[in-house]
């Protein structure tokens, strides 16, 4: 979820369409928190690891 955000917010930079950025932004933050709620050994939706 993390790599997809920032390939969007590379796309979106790079090609100037706003939605492709702020969707990238989205992404990489929902990542990031399940990322470090995996990583701190919390399950989340039933999964120990994203």
């Amino acid at each position: 979820m993390v790599g997809l955000g920032i390939v969007l917010l590379v796309i979106g930079f790079v090609t100037g369409i706003a939605i492709l950025w702020t969707i990238g932004i989205v992404l990489v933050a929902i990542g990031a928190i399940l990322w470090l709620l995996g990583a701190m050994g919390h399950a989340v939706a039933g999964r120990k690891h994203y």
